[in-house]
């Protein structure tokens, strides 16, 4: 909150009525009493109301538990109303009027006032606001998903398509994906096959739910001397919790997992817990993975697709699963000889260290760091020093308006939930125009969602009956902040973090798109992150370093070359071997998607030694207890995440390599790639701007091998 109770009394104070000192004895002080309450009652009124007046933008500011759920309320009835009124369309009477503009219109009205109800659930510091919010945020949801499955609005919608009068492209890749969206729900089939897509989702959903609680209620630990723990902090070892014998228990928890394998220097026990982790709820899950995989088959083929990959990917840039297929192997071809230099540098340093002791899967993240630790000089608790928050942004603010033609000026009387928050207008710097306003809500607090992130609050929208509407952007993190300042320091990975989250940002307020629905973060999913993506290059650019980076206690003093270039050379050491690692799991995730009767355990212990170069699955392991991300949100497209990682690569590479701070190639890139949204075909978008189809040559060609 602002305070702004505090600033109205005081300003109060400040601004008596003249007319008043006219009065005297007790009927001045009554009427300078009654003016005063006057005063202060409009002074806090006209104060609120111009704080919350962001021009252009319906994002509701700290609404309270009963303005939530009645505006919920409000939204889901005036929602019920569009829909049925479109419904109602004879369908020999369907034109852009009656049935395209009232959807479109309807989602650009209703998108910032749906995200006004749902983000206090992250952001508010009272609890009985978030409570509302996520409730209001299950009402609508429940609403939304109704309104997805109407099959009177989707006979109106695809008469319409049918004909075919359009009014722009725009127009017509909107219609084209209500109509796409209307029928991956089942609505083209009949009602019989509808009622069995809707059982098979439960039972989806159920077994998804089931697969995730084992893991997550999975409460073993390993008993471990303190001698059998070597190399971890003493500060870690002491927060461990102790057995009744004064062992220290070691969780199967992924931050406990990942100290010990990265730290640990007793060979035996990081192989001890890399089993133990990878057996969590092992034959329960593996028959949970292949009823799931069965069921989401038999979901696929009702809707007419082959099997699960086909019916994922048909939405996406990649388009079939035999292009998946061909980008994954590819890549993990082209890297087979450089990620066998790597690992038989490391197979050298465990013989030195272990004696003739196998090399296994469980000892690739300690040798990695043990060879990095010997060949950087980079001391990353050191290095936090030299990344003030303050500085860090302004730094980036810099970056974008120097390649971008972005201009961020902090709105200081906007209305915000928090004292820490901070409110950016965003203008084109060549015309002035105001493009956007982006809330940066940075640090950690109480109730707050803990993980970084960009939520979408208005998308830009043109409609018929209102002012164009430009897009506001919500950056969430959790940054520490120093005892007694405002500002704090960043570790490296915080930094990186944040320039690819404001590089949703940007991607959010650069969007031109005339359509709520093809607006902003709501473009294809293997395209989402490209644009973040390619901005993390910036972290590792010693003209950028030096522009985000200050010794706290005297920041004109920057990073220096050397280790701007150990920061470089660092990013790509041992990249091969761990992006082999990351190949054999979505290669895993793409073939028990694409095959019917797979034998889970059996195909990775065969993919295993095959994609990292001979070495085995670790004895007692299974995937069904590594592996839960191929089972909610990502199943089916675990590639995603490299294939936007290649295909930024190449933008950057070929576009920015031999300038980062070309201005032309920026404003080509904010144009060309980040203005369609999700209006144009991302192939269609990447190709025009880079003058070729996208290829992952330069992806190849950024690896370097650096730890020799």
């Amino acid at each position: 909150m602002t305070g702004s109770e505090e600033k109205s009394e005081k300003m109060v104070k400040q601004k008596r009525d003249r007319s008043l000192l006219a009065f005297t004895g007790a009927a001045a002080v009554l009427a300078i009493a009654v003016n005063f309450a006057i005063a202060a009652v409009k002074h806090h009124k006209e104060k609120n109301r111009r704080k919350k007046d962001l021009p252009a933008s319906n994002v509701r500011i700290n609404l309270s538990k009963s303005e939530i759920l009645k505006l919920a309320d409000q939204i889901i009835a005036k929602s019920k109303e569009v829909h049925d009124a479109v419904a109602s369309v004879p369908l020999d009477k369907v034109s852009y009027m009656n049935v395209v503009s009232p959807l479109a219109e309807l989602e650009a009205q209703q998108f910032p006032l749906i995200q006004s109800c749902i983000f206090p659930k992250l952001v508010s510091s009272v609890e009985d606001v978030r409570k509302a919010s996520a409730e209001a945020e299950r009402k609508i949801d429940s609403h939304l998903n109704l309104c997805s499955k109407r099959e009177d609005v989707y006979l109106v919608v695809k008469a319409f398509a049918v004909r075919g009068d359009w009014m722009s492209a725009e127009a017509k890749c909107f219609v084209q994906v209500l109509v796409r969206d209307f029928e991956r729900n089942g609505l083209n089939l009949t009602a019989t096959k509808r009622e069995e897509l809707l059982r098979l989702r439960a039972q989806i959903d159920e077994l998804s739910l089931k697969y995730v609680q084992n893991l997550s209620d999975d409460g073993s630990f390993l008993l471990f001397n303190e001698s059998e723990l070597a190399g971890l902090p003493p500060g870690f070892l002491k927060a461990l919790d102790k057995s009744e014998d004064r062992k220290l228990k070691i969780s199967l928890r992924s931050h406990h997992v990942a100290a010990v394998l990265e730290l640990c220097k007793v060979g035996t026990t990081r192989r001890m817990v890399a089993r133990a982790y990878g057996k969590r709820s092992g034959e329960v899950n593996i028959s949970i993975l292949e009823n799931l995989v069965q069921q989401r088959h038999k979901y696929a083929r009702l809707l007419g697709y082959s099997n699960y990959a086909e019916y994922v990917v048909d939405i996406r840039m990649a388009r079939t699963p035999t292009k998946v297929f061909e980008f994954l192997e590819d890549i993990s071809s082209s890297l087979d000889d450089l990620a066998m230099k790597e690992l038989d540098l490391l197979k050298n340093m465990k013989k030195k260290e272990e004696g003739e002791l196998p090399f296994g899967i469980e000892d690739l993240l300690y040798y990695i760091k043990r060879v990095e630790d010997q060949n950087f000089n980079l001391d990353f608790g050191e290095l936090k020093q030299y990344f003030p928050i303050s500085l860090v942004l302004s730094g980036i603010f810099k970056i974008l308006q120097d390649i971008f033609g972005l201009r961020f000026e902090e709105t200081v009387d906007s209305e915000v939930w928090h004292s820490d928050v901070r409110v950016f207008s965003v203008f084109d710097l060549g015309s002035g125009e105001l493009l956007g306003y982006c809330y940066l809500d940075l640090y950690s607090r109480e109730g707050k969602y803990g993980h970084t992130c960009v939520v979408a609050l208005q998308n830009n929208a043109s409609t018929i009956s209102q002012a164009k509407q430009v897009p506001v952007a919500l950056l969430i993190s959790q940054c520490q902040k120093d005892v007694g300042s405002n500002s704090g320091l960043l570790r490296f990975s915080e930094v990186v973090s944040l320039l690819h989250e404001i590089g949703h940002v940007v991607q959010q307020i650069c969007n031109r798109a005339s359509f709520s629905r093809l607006s902003g973060l709501r473009v294809d999913p293997d395209f989402v992150e490209i644009p973040a993506q390619v901005l993390e290059n910036w972290c590792y650019e010693s003209s950028s370093l030096k522009l985000i980076t200050g010794f706290h206690q005297d920041i004109t003093k920057p990073l220096g070359e050397d280790v701007c270039k150990s920061i470089k050379r660092w990013s790509k050491s041992f990249s091969a071997l761990k992006l082999k690692q990351e190949i054999l799991y979505c290669l895993f995730d793409q073939i028990i998607h694409s095959a019917d009767n797979v034998d889970i355990l059996e195909l990775f212990k065969h993919l295993h030694p095959k994609v990292m170069l001979g070495l085995p699955m670790l004895e007692g392991t299974n995937p069904a207890s590594c592996f839960p991300s191929s089972v909610i949100g990502h199943e089916a497209a675990c590639y995603s995440r490299i294939w936007s990682k290649v295909f930024a690569d190449d933008i950057f590479a070929s576009k920015f390599g031999n300038d980062v701070s070309n201005h032309h190639v920026g404003m080509q890139f904010r144009n060309k790639v980040l203005a369609p949204g999700g209006s144009k075909d991302p192939v269609e978008v990447l190709s025009a701007f880079l003058g070729r189809e996208p290829s992952i040559q330069a992806f190849i060609n950024s690896f370097a091998y650096h730890t020799s």
